[in-house]
């Protein structure tokens, strides 16, 4: 695993990523043998080696959403893809052209959704995550119909109802930043994430 010197923000109050690590842990460190860690040049997840050993979830240094989106991608993978490397899925770095970059975007949709429960679950603005800033010359390029599907399904997850790892965090995070939000009072609009 690549990894910076960590800088995690130990603070106990605001919008430390100590929190999360430590909401992720009580949730899942023991039923699970699974850890979020930052720190991380770049995010991945490495599986435990063996049936005694602990998975490690890493985001990138010490960024609040990052551990929440990381967090998010655990929520949705199930067994198999949680026993491989990074799930499985690849990963292309900025400069994507638009194929690759609606590749991205199909296995995105479902993961910042649920980012966006998380960060509301925490009081926490959200920000639609293209991630390929390097393609259009460092401008952001059109994220309209990439948000419209990140919307959809967002409401889906929120009518539907969160996959179960997925509602026993968010849950953990309203109880941790106190914001006791159930999933159907929450509103989900283009506008706030563009």
């Amino acid at each position: 695993m690549t990894r910076a010197a960590r800088s995690v923000n130990v603070e106990e109050g605001g919008f430390s990523s100590a929190r999360i690590e430590r909401v992720f842990f009580d949730c899942f460190g023991d039923s699970y043998r699974t850890r979020l860690l930052g720190g991380a040049v770049e995010p991945c997840y490495q599986p435990a080696r063996d049936e005694r050993g602990e998975s490690l979830l890493c985001y990138r240094e010490d960024f609040f959403a990052s551990a929440l989106h990381e967090t998010a991608h655990w929520c949705i993978a199930g067994a198999a893809r949680r026993k491989l490397h990074d799930f499985g899925y690849w990963y292309a770095a900025d400069g994507r052209d638009a194929a690759a970059q609606r590749k991205f975007e199909a296995v995105e949709d479902r993961p910042q959704a649920l980012e966006w429960l998380f960060s509301l679950a925490c009081g926490f603005g959200f920000r639609l995550s293209v991630d390929n800033l390097d393609a259009q010359g460092g401008a952001l390029p059109d994220t309209s119909r990439f948000a419209a599907r990140v919307v959809a399904q967002a409401r889906h997850l929120q009518h539907a109802g969160l996959p179960p790892r997925a509602d026993v965090f968010y849950r953990a995070l309203c109880r941790e930043f106190a914001t006791r939000l159930a999933p159907s009072e929450l509103d989900f609009a283009v506008t706030d994430i563009c």
